[in-house]
């Protein structure tokens, strides 16, 4: 019999490839819903790329509550815990995100441990291995831990408490579950579905002209395939337990995507705008903007993060960046997402 293997968020963008990646490999998967409604959209989506035929199977459960978790993980070999709660990162109560990212890595834990589940592949964020100050140059691995501090975006402050929070509960666990956590970058790539656009929402906008330029901002993108292929990697390589993986790309300035997007895609780029946009103005906008706010402290940040450990323990290699930001533009034209 197929392994099986449980994948939080079944409706979430990184969360929907893993299952493509995972059917695709062979495994059974269950998936984490909060509504049995959502279920169809889940294997429409899926069905997209891949049959999912009577080895997709569905639980109900929620990062906020208690109920449904031990069901969820009963009999699972493995758990990718993608899913992120929601929340409105602009916000003036940081802990609308960091009170459910927490507490729902814990749920996730305390049910695997509990279930004996083998290993648990947890997504942070690649700021969760950041230093204080975005505009640091240089090139940081996974011994770095982000700093927590008030100051910073609500959404650093939740990916990094929880990724922390999972190491405590482990450090005071005795039992044969191990955790790896990957740390993802800027994450775009083809979408499943036009209904859940996530992190990619930016590429759309400026393919419709939205946006009047680019904010000298620097992204490390990888595609979302490519971070599928990492936790898998990341979920049966034995030297990958009780480690961290940053999956980061590519470093590139938002600049350099928007030129991407009007000189790869023909008619369909000739509204992407290349303009660059001052950081005084970004700084002006966000004063009345509260969107902007988060990303200010990260205009003209170059300090970036090396992948040579995930390539090095587990043959990982992410595709170049203008590769996976046509791919994304292209799938989001492709299912009328724009």
């Amino acid at each position: 019999m197929a392994a099986t293997v449980l994948v939080t968020g079944g409706t979430g963008y990184v969360a929907g490839w893993c299952i493509v990646a995972l059917l695709e490999q062979g495994y059974d998967v269950r998936t984490t819903v909060r509504s049995l409604a959502k279920t169809q959209a889940v294997r429409a989506a899926v069905g997209s790329v891949v049959d999912p035929g009577d080895r997709l199977s569905f639980a109900v459960a929620d990062l906020t509550d208690d109920a449904g978790w031990d069901e969820a993980v009963r009999g699972v070999e493995y758990v990718l815990h993608v899913a992120s709660p929601l929340g409105d990162e602009t916000s003036r109560n940081a802990d609308a995100l960091i009170i459910p990212a927490r507490e729902g890595a814990l749920r996730v834990l305390r049910a695997a441990t509990a279930g004996g589940a083998k290993r648990v592949v947890m997504t942070s964020a690649a700021n969760a291995a950041s230093p204080s100050s975005y505009t640091a140059e240089g090139i940081t691995d996974e011994t770095l831990w982000t700093v927590d501090d008030p100051s910073l975006p609500a959404y650093r402050r939740s990916k990094t408490l929880a990724e922390k929070a999972a190491w405590d509960f482990m450090a005071g666990y005795d039992g044969p579950t191990e955790l790896t956590t990957i740390l993802p970058g800027a994450v775009f790539g083809p979408i499943l579905t036009g209904g859940n656009l996530g992190s990619v929402r930016i590429i759309a906008r400026m393919i419709q002209g939205d946006l009047p330029g680019a904010p000298r901002i620097g992204l490390e993108v990888v595609d979302v395939r490519d971070l599928a292929d990492l936790h898998l990697r990341a979920m049966t390589a034995p030297e990958a337990g009780g480690e961290r993986f940053l999956g980061t790309g590519e470093f590139v300035w938002m600049r350099e995507i928007a030129q991407t997007l009007h000189d790869g895609l023909g008619d369909a780029g000739k509204k992407v705008s290349t303009r660059q946009i001052p950081d005084f103005l970004v700084r002006l906008t966000s004063l009345w903007d509260r969107s902007l706010r988060s990303i200010t402290i990260s205009l003209g940040r170059r300090n970036r993060h090396t992948t040579e450990k995930a390539r090095r323990v587990l043959g990982w290699s992410p595709r170049p960046a203008s590769e996976t930001v046509l791919a994304c533009a292209n799938s989001l034209i492709a299912r009328q997402a724009i």
